[in-house]
């Protein structure tokens, strides 16, 4: 159930986020179709995440040995569910941490900025979204963000880690509407 959760929450802020950004731009042409596209890539790609970690960062993990068992044996659903129940318990990820965070936020602002294509804006958007979105459910569900700064000597308490997220907030809307 936690699974159908995740990827329900994660699709409805992005196609929320997007047809904000379609409508506040007047979006409405079939030239922006490419845009959702990435939007869905980008929504995805993060989860990518867990299988780096499973396959090449500690492969000898026995969950990671059950999951790469479960890949195996083509059990992709059972296989998702143990990733998204055991991802609080990784403090190794390579995109889920503040420092990938902010290199993707400003590679982002290249890409929103500088490039005209609509599905490159689209997948760093949706990218960005997910990663944010986390950080709100690793605080709600864990009352702490100790994995996505796990590498960094910083120790925020209550009220930074409020600006920290009304900051990435700003960051991604400004991102999506004004650039």
């Amino acid at each position: 159930m936690k699974l159908k959760k995740e990827v329900f929450t994660h699709f409805s802020f992005m196609i929320s986020f997007f047809i904000l950004i379609s409508l506040y731009r007047k979006w409405f042409d079939v030239y922006y179709i490419p845009f959702w596209f990435g939007g869905i890539l980008g929504t995805l790609l993060p989860y990518a995440d867990q299988l780096i970690y499973v396959y090449l960062i500690k492969p000898a993990d026995t969950s990671s040995q059950r999951i790469t068992a479960m890949l195996g044996r083509q059990d992709l659903l059972g296989a998702a569910k143990s990733l998204v129940e055991i991802r609080y318990h990784r403090d190794e990820l390579i995109f889920h941490n503040a420092q990938f965070q902010l290199l993707f936020l400003i590679l982002t602002f290249f890409v929103v900025s500088s490039s005209g294509s609509v599905f490159g804006w689209g997948i760093v958007l949706a990218f960005s979204l997910h990663l944010f979105i986390d950080q709100i459910i690793d605080l709600v569900e864990t009352d702490s963000l100790k994995n996505w700064f796990s590498k960094l000597p910083i120790n925020l308490d209550k009220q930074q880690k409020r600006w920290y997220l009304v900051f990435n907030f700003l960051i991604l809307l400004v991102l999506g509407l004004f650039m």
